[in-house]
């Protein structure tokens, strides 16, 4: 038996297409490539659907699965007479699997930019909650203070599981975020900021809500509202203001909810509720309307950035107290 043969037999990679060969080349040294086949048999629903989507045998799908489960000691898949049935071992897998391998694919995205020496990019990461368009406003600023700097804009998803990883790691993946911080938001999420503005609380409303056609609203306005603020803990400004309103407004009936993304935006607009918000999110729902309120409450906005910042997100931060 050659040495290629054996090395099919090992993985199970029983005529697999050259294109197939050359997507996880990369990856045999960074994590087992039998996880991209249980993702695929998961997610396709049974073995030779899987087959099909990678371009090999049956049989070699189920030898890979059966390679798996023996080598983890786990079962992954009950067979039954009407199909695959995922166990939970299965489905805790498929989530840490989909984790690891992007984390693998990060690495190396990571080992190639360091190899290619690219120091100063700074690479900012971007959502519906932290858009990028404070970097917009200043960059001809930064830019004649270091005109070799330069920005890559790197898409995520908040989520709760985003939020703990890629704040708490910032400098891997992603070097800064623009958005809003306090300290105990910070010390939370294990990062640092610097302020660049404060912004007011604002209220977001469905487009259909009482208040949308307002240009100002006043605290007696939200009297009967739902409130809807993130959970105790989250913020010291949050914090502060909801005290207030249990204190001197108890008619605002206060909805906590634990992460602000575009599902808070949806509850918002479907239930007619009104959201603890800023001007800055008024391109994150359609249907939702941005008003501003008459009272005192501010959020620092800035950029977030590891504790130990790298030499060119210093350089970053030099410039923007230099310029904001």
């Amino acid at each position: 038996m050659s040495e290629g043969e054996r090395r099919g037999n090992y993985w199970g990679t029983e005529s697999i297409s050259d294109d197939l060969k050359s997507q996880r080349g990369m990856n045999y040294m960074m994590y087992n490539p039998q996880l991209d086949t249980f993702i695929c048999v998961v997610e396709a629903g049974s073995f030779s659907k899987a087959a099909e989507e990678l371009y090999i045998s049956a049989p070699a799908v189920i030898k890979q699965i059966n390679s798996l489960e023996n080598s983890l000691n786990l079962q992954l898949f009950e067979r039954t007479h009407r199909g695959l049935i995922i166990t939970e071992a299965g489905k805790s897998l498929y989530q840490d699997a989909k984790y690891l391998i992007q984390y693998s694919k990060e690495s190396l995205i990571r080992a190639q930019e360091a190899m290619n020496h690219n120091e100063e990019i700074i690479r900012v990461g971007i959502s519906p909650m932290t858009p990028p368009e404070v970097f917009v406003k200043l960059w001809p600023k930064i830019q004649k203070i270091y005109p070799d700097m330069k920005f890559k804009l790197i898409t995520f998803e908040n989520t709760p599981e985003n939020a703990r990883e890629i704040l708490a790691n910032m400098g891997k993946n992603i070097d800064v975020i623009a958005g809003i911080f306090d300290e105990t938001m910070l010390e939370l999420r294990g990062c640092d900021g610097t302020e660049i503005s404060r912004e007011p609380f604002c209220v977001a409303v469905s487009i259909h809500h009482r208040l949308a056609k307002k240009e100002k609203i006043t605290i007696d306005d939200l009297a009967g509202e739902n409130l809807m603020l993130m959970q105790r803990g989250w913020s010291y400004y949050v914090d502060m203001l909801r005290d207030d309103m249990m204190k001197n407004n108890p008619e605002i009936n206060i909805v906590d909810f634990n992460l602000y993304n575009v599902e808070a935006f949806n509850r918002c607009e479907n239930n007619n509720e009104v959201l603890l918000a800023f001007k800055s999110w008024e391109s994150v729902h359609p249907l939702i309307r941005i008003i501003p309120v008459e009272w005192d409450y501010t959020m620092p906005f800035g950029i977030l950035h590891s504790k130990k910042p790298s030499v060119k997100v210093k350089r970053l931060i030099n410039a923007i107290n230099k310029v904001k």
